[in-house]
């Protein structure tokens, strides 16, 4: 599977981003897809995830939404009031791991990644 992020930029407090990973190699419909982030001197976190429904991090709920167009075979990253907090390198991923496509919480791990893309709220 490869995965292209595309939409990242620089933004705004209070602005807003729509981040796009398009997919190929094999049946998109089938996947569970991620977005996650790894700041400056910070781990790797989890974001969004979307299989046959969609969970967030506490950090981002309310503020972000992930959606699918499986017709496209694409996942979006909708990101509404950012914050500085959320300039990050976004990551797009995707995982055909047992189950994680029916689960409400994150897999256990994710197979696939994008190259990432910067994402920079300014204050």
């Amino acid at each position: 599977v490869q995965l292209v992020e595309s939409g990242g930029g620089l933004v705004q407090a209070g602005g807003s981003l729509r981040l796009s990973c398009a997919a190929s190699g094999r049946t998109f419909s089938s996947l569970s897809m991620g977005w996650l982030r790894q700041a400056p001197g910070k781990e790797r976190e989890f974001v969004a995830g979307i299989g046959r429904n969609a969970y967030y991090a506490d950090s981002v709920k309310g503020r972000f939404g992930i959606s699918r167009d499986n017709a496209k075979n694409t996942v979006y990253l909708q990101m509404n009031s950012l914050k500085p907090e959320d300039t990050a390198v976004y990551y797009c991923a995707a995982t055909d791991y047992s189950g994680s496509y029916y689960s409400l919480i994150p897999p256990p791990r994710y197979d696939y990644w994008g190259q990432g893309t910067q994402v920079t709220v300014s204050s």
